[in-house]
């Protein structure tokens, strides 16, 4: 495993007032996050979808893969035009008692990180529908695939990019049809979403431009990479260019 530098320092979001939600408009390594059709939790989406997941802990929750999952922002600056400037921190995001920004880690696309949680959580969430309903045959992973699936693709039919706040909650709050799980929350308790992004950000922390040292503090053990295109063939050092995939398997 060779270790490299994360290029993922810094993402500029607008907020959608229509769908109450944020995306990403440009990033510092848009070869790996591509910003077209990505979306970001902001700071109330995030501990909330936290709390939906608690059930999910007696059925083998694991941390590391929710931890790998999203890479976290703070907020910065605010522009005039409501564009807001994240920059990346080098905290835990479970840790943080911060308000944070949680992005998907898309960087390998349906084979990295992020749809490695979305798959985990769906097997979690099967496994409690299976335990706490009484089916007349019990719900496979392949049974909540093929109907989010027709979601996603009515998606695309409308031309609408899924946002990961939406791509979660469809997981998490899942019940086959004609049926409920005791115990899940109403939708009444999702966090109200607000209308400007002054509104979302209530106070902006004394964040200084990110330093020459903050790179050293984003390092992650990952696999050997091939050569950026165009580099010198002969005895010069090439950069980790990793796969270049912006998108998961999410947005179809």
């Amino acid at each position: 495993m060779a270790v490299t530098t994360s290029k993922l320092l810094w993402c500029t979001i607008r907020f959608k007032e229509k769908e109450g939600n944020w995306w990403v408009k440009e990033n510092s390594d848009p070869k790996h996050y591509e910003p077209d059709g990505l979306g970001i939790l902001d700071p109330f989406q995030f501990p909330w979808i936290l709390d939906m997941m608690d059930p999910l802990r007696e059925y083998g929750l694991s941390n590391e893969v929710l931890e790998a999952a999203f890479v976290p922002f703070q907020a910065q600056d605010i522009e005039k035009d409501q564009t807001v400037r994240l920059v990346r921190v080098a905290e835990h995001i479970l840790d943080s008692e911060e308000q944070l920004f949680a992005l998907p880690n898309v960087k390998d696309g349906d084979k990295g990180a992020y749809a490695d949680f979305l798959e985990h959580i769906m097997r979690l969430r099967v496994k409690l529908i299976n335990d706490t309903i009484k089916l007349e045959q019990k719900l496979t992973v392949e049974d909540v695939d093929e109907q989010l699936s027709e979601l996603r693709n009515q998606a695309m039919i409308e031309g609408r990019d899924i946002h990961p706040f939406e791509e979660i909650t469809d997981i998490l709050e899942f019940v086959p049809q004609g049926h409920e799980v005791p115990g899940d929350d109403d939708d009444d308790d999702k966090p109200a979403r607000a209308q400007a992004a002054a509104e979302d950000i209530a106070d902006l922390p004394d964040v200084e431009e990110v330093d020459k040292d903050m790179e050293k503090n984003l390092r992650w053990d990952d696999e050997d990479e091939p050569a950026e295109e165009g580099a010198s063939e002969e005895g010069g050092e090439s950069e980790g260019g990793g796969k270049a995939s912006g998108k998961s398997g999410r947005r179809r």
